[in-house]
């Protein structure tokens, strides 16, 4: 991440996006009403369960802190590899040593699970598993590990849960669909940092360059982060509208006809450095992030809880899950049915 005087550490605020927030809300507001009245029917798509999802969540928190380096860190990145098998994916480990801003050497793993692997057209869900060494935004506990509930499991147990739903059906989409669970992102320091990213996002940066499949594309991409804290809104994040506007607009749109427009909010939020970035970039794949980023607090542009010890299950509720969940699940099916909404 490239440092920007007043920022955040983590997750970037660029100026210029906010200071463009009040020109464009009414314009958007205004094409996604109009492209809403113009959108083909829903096409009839399997239930997500969010229960399910928050055990999934559950069961990466139980393994404690996901460090690289750490036991907890292999032992679930096992279980994910496992669990993808399981759900009848197709599963590739990509193993690669990264070096963090301040010379460590991480043994890092992409893991890497496609559904229907011979389909041309392909979407692509991701998420990063690891959580960050450090809680640098605590106001006490600033050396410990993160648990990491929101800023890595949620988005993981959601995409487990959307591959679940899918492998349990009679008549399967006929898509392809890939998910990759990006290790190495959280380890970065902005403030210390040199390069573009700050040290963060190495396992989409690698796979960006290292594709798992020689020449391998995607229709479109899906980036989640944060995606599961109670009242979490996800204004349409910077990055995502200036370099895969289409793909937004048929998201928030989905989410909007299906009742989550509290969650999923018509206004364009901060531009974030995120694992969306390489793949836009480097890998050539229009992906958006699905990130939790709150309206109207430039003193705060994630959960409270972020990069915090407190970053805990008790913060995850069902209802976001859900609403994420149940949107993604909407999106591949009209897309199977080539009726994108």
């Amino acid at each position: 991440m490239q440092l920007i005087p007043g920022s955040f550490s983590r997750k970037i605020l660029s100026s210029v996006f906010i200071l463009t927030i009040v020109l464009t809300g009414c314009n958007n507001q205004e094409s996604s009403e109009k492209t809403a009245e113009q959108a083909p029917a829903l096409v009839k798509a399997p239930a997500f369960n969010a229960d399910s999802a928050y055990a999934f969540v559950q069961k990466q928190v139980d393994f404690g802190p996901r460090v690289p380096n750490t036991p907890a860190h292999k032992a679930t990145g096992d279980y994910l590899a496992a669990k993808l098998k399981a759900l009848g994916m197709q599963v590739t480990e990509q193993n690669f040593v990264a070096t963090t801003y301040d010379g460590k050497k991480l043994n890092a793993r992409n893991i890497i699970g496609s559904y229907n692997p011979g389909a041309q057209k392909r979407i692509l869900l991701a998420s990063h598993w690891d959580s960050r060494p450090f809680a640098d935004q605590d106001s006490v506990a600033k050396t410990k590990p993160v648990l990491a509930a929101n800023d890595g499991a949620s988005g993981v147990g959601i995409i487990l849960e959307v591959a679940r739903v899918i492998s349990l059906q009679a008549s399967k989409p006929d898509i392809g669909v890939d998910v990759i669970f990006f290790d190495a992102e959280d380890w970065g320091n902005s403030d210390e940092a040199t390069g573009e990213y700050g040290g963060y996002c190495l396992g989409s940066q690698y796979w960006a360059k290292n594709k798992h499949v020689p020449g391998y594309t995607a229709y479109f991409g899906v980036l989640l982060d944060m995606a599961g804290a109670k009242g979490a809104t996800f204004l349409k994040e910077g990055y995502s509208v200036q370099l895969a506007d289409n793909v937004v607009r048929q998201v928030w749109n989905t989410a909007s006809r299906l009742g989550y427009s509290n969650f999923f909010i018509d206004q364009r939020g901060s531009s974030i450095t995120d694992d969306h970035l390489p793949v836009n970039r480097d890998a050539h794949i229009p992906m958006i992030d699905i990130i939790h980023t709150q309206q109207n607090n430039l003193a705060h542009t994630f959960f409270d809880q972020w990069h915090t010890a407190d970053d805990t299950m008790e913060h995850i509720d069902p209802k976001t899950l859900h609403a994420v969940g149940q949107t993604l699940i909407q999106v591949i099916y009209q897309e199977a049915q080539d009726q994108p909404l």
